[in-house]
Order: C-alpha cells, then structure tokens, then sequence
C-alpha cells in the first residue's frame, strides 16, 4: 500500500469489484473490470454465508470461467499506457485479485496485486486524516465575495489549494448543485481529497475555503473537519453589490427558473413567509436581481452566525477590497 502512495504515477489501477462497489467508491483513477456483477456477487456471498464456501467458490469460479475473454479483452489496451504498471485489487486483495491477476499475468498482460485491497486503501485514508499535519489557512467570506476565483489565483501562483468544492461538484448552498456534474457519494469524496492531499507538500500552508462539514450530500472526513475549526479564518469583506452580480453569474448563466425555485424551496422555512414569497414572484417574472438580493440576504446571516461560533483570535479580517487579484496579493504578504 506504502508504493502505491508513495509513486501514484506509477500505476494504472484496475478495480476487479462489482460495478455497485465501485460507485459507492474507489480509488481516485481506477478503471472498473468487475468480476462479477452486483446480482452475482450477491449471489456468491449468500452461498457462503448460508451454504459453504466451497459451494460459494464453484459457483463463483463457474461464473469467472464464462468471463475470462472479456476480462482478458478489457485489459489488454492498458498494457500500451505509457510508464504504467497494473495494480490489480479488489475489497482486501483476496479470492477475486488472486484469480485476475494471475489471469491477466498467465495471458501476457503482467500484473501486480494490490495486497489489502480497496479496504487497505481506506484504512491508510483513515490513519492519514487522524493524524492530519497541515498547516490550513481558511478562507472566509459572504457568498459572492469570490472566494474561488482568489483560491485559483492563489494556486497560479504557487500556494497549494484544496478545492473542496470542486471536489464536491457542488458549490455549498441549497443553490450549489446548478450547473454542477453529479456529486460524488461521500465515501468517494473522502478518496479525492486524500489523493489531492498526497500531493502536497506538508511543510508549507494549505489554502481552503470555509465550508461546513457537508457540502451537499458529501461529508468533509472527520479529521479534516477538525483541522479546518481550529485553524485561522481570514475572512474578506467586499461590496454587496460586487457580491450580487457575482452571485447572478454564477447561477443564472444559462439561467433555469426551476432549478432556482427548487432551491428557495430547501431554505423555505429559514427564509420566513415573506422573503420566501418575494423571492418566488421575483422568479415569475424573471427578476434574478430582486430573488438574488433576498438569497445573499439570507447567506449573510449565515456567515455571520457561523463568525461568531468561531474563536475570535482565529479570526484575521482584510480590509474591504472587492478586486479578486489584490485580495490575493494582501493574503500572500499576511
């Protein structure tokens, strides 16, 4: 497990689980050649577990034998991926690894097993984040304030940059699934961060935005979590305004009417009748400026809120200053 962290670049991983594990996640990379498909490792773990294994191997080796050319056919094109080597695996590198590696490496396409298997993999992401040793730098600021656009100038420029948001393919509000892919489960959220990590450097800062411990339907791993509270938040102040505009680029090009009233639905309640009403006529006839101003409304008490739960000597503010490249600047000669 220590190589294939260690030399990331070495591998081309093949994850020989059922298409369900594979979802639910994987390691960031992998390329799915399942063995069985989710019916049929359903059915080969109930054999085990209600009849025998022996039962439970001849019906799992009946349904391999029929699959051998197709698994053969799959991996052959990855042997021509240049500077890779295969890293075979599956849940703790047993029964099923075992009989593809030994099928790829006896039809030519050599192979490695991965020993521990996907489970090994999550046991060292486990170790790695409860012993989480960076430095973090928080950025703070109201919706709007560019908070994204400063981290990409702070990456150009060298600093390391976690982008959960970009990991999380949602931008944190009820509103951030616009315009998004689907998210990934948070399992495979967890994965990405832990390879986007690897790469880091752990004697120097890394920059992150405020977030809260999920975004969207994807969770923050706990040790990470606990790192960003008690770390410094430096929260930057830029005009409402500025911040409204942004907010409109960011959710209304191309702008979906529905999507947006699906999103003041979820706030429903905390927005109050009123603003809620307001909003939703201000959709009707197409006024974004109006429904904006009443969402960044109700973003800014949020922040505020969470500002005060943080402990005040974490907290650096920067004087207001709505240029994205200057904010950057102040924030790299703090």
């Amino acid at each position: 497990m220590q190589e294939l962290l260690e030399h990331w670049d070495r591998w081309q991983i093949v994850d020989v689980r059922s298409p369900g594990e594979f979802h639910a996640g994987h390691i960031p990379g992998a390329i799915n050649i399942p063995l069985f498909t989710d019916d049929e490792r359903a059915r080969v773990g109930t054999l085990y577990t209600q009849n025998s294994p022996e039962e439970a191997f001849r019906e799992g080796l009946q349904i391999a034998g029929q699959r051998m050319q197709g698994l053969v056919d799959e991996a052959r094109p990855l042997r021509h991926i240049a500077g890779k080597e295969l890293l075979v695996h599956c849940w703790r590198g047993g029964q099923r690894s075992k009989a593809v590696s030994w099928l790829y490496n006896f039809s030519g396409t050599p192979c490695i097993r991965l020993d521990g298997g996907y489970k090994g993999f999550r046991t060292a992401l486990h170790s790695y984040f409860k012993d989480f040793r960076f430095e973090l730098r928080i950025l703070g600021g109201c919706t709007g304030a560019g908070k994204t656009e400063i981290l990409n100038i702070l990456s150009e420029k060298g600093e390391q940059v976690l982008d959960l948001e970009k990991l999380a393919n949602h931008k944190g509000s009820a509103f951030g699934s616009i315009g998004e892919e689907s998210q990934p489960t948070s399992e495979q959220f967890e994965n990405n961060i832990f390879l986007s990590c690897l790469n880091f450097a752990t004697d120097r800062p890394v920059w992150i935005e405020n977030e809260s411990r999920s975004i969207g339907r994807a969770h923050l791993p706990e040790g990470l979590w606990n790192a960003m509270k008690k770390s410094v938040l430096y929260t930057i102040d830029v005009d409402k305004e500025i911040r409204l505009q942004r907010a409109l680029r960011y959710y209304s090009e191309p702008v979906n009417i529905d999507l947006l009233k699906e999103a003041f639905e979820k706030i429903h309640k905390r927005l109050g009748g009123l603003d809620y009403s307001l909003a939703m006529n201000a959709l009707e006839t197409g006024d974004l400026a109006t429904a904006g101003s009443i969402a960044l409304k109700y973003y800014d008490k949020a922040y505020l809120f969470q500002l005060n739960s943080w402990p005040s000597h974490n907290i650096k503010f920067l004087d207001a200053c709505n240029d994205v490249e200057e904010i950057a600047n102040r924030l790299l000669r703090i």
